[in-house]
């Protein structure tokens, strides 16, 4: 992490952690993400069963995008069931940047069945194969009850908890699309347009790339220890400036410790004299409040040096 640099001074100063900053462990939801998990496995397998069976590219995709439901749930639940865990002497952070590699894990497998889908949609337009429309419409409305009733069971968290809001959100946008699943098997069985099976399953490739694009740009800038894109670094860094006992700012880093909690370090002269633990703790209140910056830890230095290097400075 960018917080381990080392720096040598030859004058004292105070090394202290903002106590009053940390995140606390969200609300026990685990019998409702395991049901929710519980119903969207069952629904991506008989999707793909039956996709085959009915040779419906449309239904397979459709099972494809329920399986990033399964994936997401997983990852929320574990955010969960992690947060409790306790530090041991090689994992002093826990295992929380886990669901940073599982939210880059998941975003690249999801690209790779997009490209997958899109190849084998493109095929067949030039090839059309029989579906049997009738058991598409059967299995997408099995896909939409499934979604709904996930929707319903999330939503009782989904006010009070922003995790659970988004989880919420992706099961009602994914009704919708097996929605669509359920158009394009009526109009098969009504027409006989072998092409409309194709066309969906390009569209719900569509709907996939869209949602995992910004899970895979922003799980990518987080596993390089990027500050999480919603934190207005100069915002931070003015704010930290302002106040009346900094004579001098250096040494800035945030950076995400899981894909809910941030963590940041930096270097504080205070030319006065050290401020006292008020001072630290206050900081580190305001930086939770103000920014969501939930783990804070200041070095106190009481006058100022000579620039960083280069490194130090980029970060900066």
């Amino acid at each position: 992490m960018h917080g381990g640099h080392s720096h040598s001074h030859d004058h004292d100063h105070g090394h202290a952690h903002g106590l009053g900053g940390h995140a606390h462990t969200p609300t026990n939801f685990g019998r409702t993400f395991a049901l929710a998990t519980g119903l969207n496995v069952a629904l991506v397998v008989a999707q793909f069963v039956f996709g085959i069976w009915a040779n419906s590219l449309a239904l397979i995709a459709d099972a494809g995008h329920n399986l990033s439901d399964v994936m997401g749930l997983i990852l929320a639940w574990g955010a969960f069931a992690m947060a409790s865990w306790r530090p041991s002497s090689g994992f002093t952070y826990q295992m929380r940047a886990a669901s940073i590699l599982a939210a880059l894990a998941n975003a690249l497998l999801l690209v790779a069945a997009v490209a997958i889908i899109a190849w084998e949609a493109i095929a067949r337009f030039a090839e059309p194969e029989p579906v049997a429309g009738g058991t598409v419409m059967l299995l997408a409305a099995l896909g939409v009850a499934v979604n709904g009733a996930s929707a319903w069971l999330l939503s009782r968290g989904s006010k009070s908890d922003l995790n659970m809001h988004g989880a919420f959100l992706h099961m009602v946008a994914d009704a919708a699309v097996s929605v669509a699943v359920i158009l394009a098997g009526l109009g098969i069985w009504l027409t006989g347009w072998q092409w409309l099976d194709p066309a969906v399953s390009l569209l719900i490739s569509v709907v996939i790339l869209v949602g995992t694009w910004r899970l895979l740009r922003d799980s990518l800038r987080l596993a390089l220890n990027a500050a999480p894109r919603e934190i207005d670094l100069a915002a931070v860094r003015e704010y930290l400036e302002s106040l009346p006992e900094v004579g001098g700012l250096h040494d800035l880093h945030i950076w995400a410790m899981s894909t809910t909690e941030t963590a940041l370090t930096c270097h504080i002269v205070t030319p006065a004299g050290h401020p006292g633990d008020a001072f630290l703790h206050q900081v580190a209140h305001e930086l939770e409040h103000r920014f969501k910056i939930g783990h804070t830890t200041v070095q106190i230095e009481l006058e100022k040096r000579d620039a960083c290097p280069t490194a130090c400075q980029a970060a900066q």
